[in-house]
């Protein structure tokens, strides 16, 4: 039908809007405008009070919504019948979403449903009239991949810093509510027991005390925790002392843990590899402690501290408690 230009919204976060949602929508918008096009927001399932005002803010021509019980566990198989269903009523060209642990799952498959091409970990596009060049981290994160598209794709963006901000814009979005037949949709995967999501997430902190190797045992992991409760923060981790059972998943930060974007940053002992970093770049300011002057945790730092986490995590503790 429109070919235009669809950000798809299927998780929440922070006031029910997707983490990244405005630096993926001012993406978004600047492939919208070098084609043409309108550019459209799906949400599925329940809409967050604030979609239509971000909308209006980015220039959005119409808020898309698909709102059907059987989508209020937001399962795999349900999204993916869902979203195919909106794709083969609406032919969007190109259809972008947030990267998440979900939407790592769902676009892969989407994409095979409706014979689309896919692109993960993208953190810029291009128009290439016609199709798109999207620019993707690989390796881990440690280096650029480009990918031509010919014809419609489905993309998942990482939330870069590095995205622009977004132009002034004003529009009057245009709600419609989308049908799709979930029917006879049954789903595969039968959860048996869900990880508890109660009391505050890490990718909504405003304050993050982080740890890595550098705190040697698995004991001193308590040193981040007091700092980050005497700052009224959270804690964080890298992914080896995760993967070494010194915390649990919920509190992994990087490529494959979660993607934050804090006012305050504090990383200790952790030595700034990129799948890390892409997890805490966006932090509006970067604190490293390292006892390795040459880390690369220091590149990205607006303030470093070349010391043994282990004494200067104790000290900024007693510090900020006044003692």
């Amino acid at each position: 039908m429109s070919n235009a230009l669809v950000f798809c919204s299927f998780d929440a976060g922070r006031d029910g809007i997707p983490a990244g949602a405005e630096e993926v929508l001012t993406l978004a918008r600047k492939i919208a405008a070098a084609r043409g096009v309108d550019l459209d927001w799906l949400v599925v399932g329940a809409k967050p009070a604030a979609v239509d005002e971000i909308a209006a803010r980015h220039g959005v021509a119409h808020v898309d919504q698909i709102d059907d019980a059987k989508l209020a566990e937001a399962s795999p198989d349900l999204l993916v019948a869902a979203l195919a269903g909106y794709v083969s009523q609406h032919s969007p060209g190109l259809l972008m979403m947030t990267q998440t642990f979900d939407a790592r799952l769902i676009a892969p498959r989407l994409a095979g449903r409706v014979g689309a091409g896919v692109v993960m970990n993208v953190v810029d596009l291009e128009d290439t009239g016609g199709g798109v060049k999207a620019t993707s981290t690989a390796y881990g994160g440690d280096t650029r991949v480009e990918y031509d598209i010919a014809g419609a794709a489905v993309v998942g963006v990482v939330a870069d810093p590095l995205l622009p901000e977004p132009a002034s814009s004003s529009s009057s979005p245009e709600s419609r509510s989308v049908a799709v037949d979930l029917g006879g949709v049954d789903e595969r995967i039968q959860v048996v027991q869900k990880a508890s999501t109660e009391g505050p997430r890490l990718e909504d902190a405003q304050i993050i005390v982080a740890g890595g190797r550098g705190l040697q045992e698995s004991e001193n992991y308590a040193l981040v925790e007091r700092l980050a409760e005497a700052l009224g923060g959270m804690a964080g981790a890298s992914r080896p002392i995760v993967d070494d059972g010194w915390t649990d998943t919920a509190h992994q930060v990087g490529l494959t843990g979660k993607i934050t974007r804090p006012v305050l940053y504090l990383a200790a002992g952790i030595s700034g590899a990129s799948q890390h970093m892409v997890g805490c770049t966006a932090a509006k300011t970067l604190v490293a402690i390292n006892t390795d002057p040459d880390a690369a945790i220091f590149k990205y730092a607006q303030y470093g501290i070349v010391g043994d986490c282990l004494e200067v995590l104790p000290a900024l503790t007693k510090a900020v408690k006044g003692g």
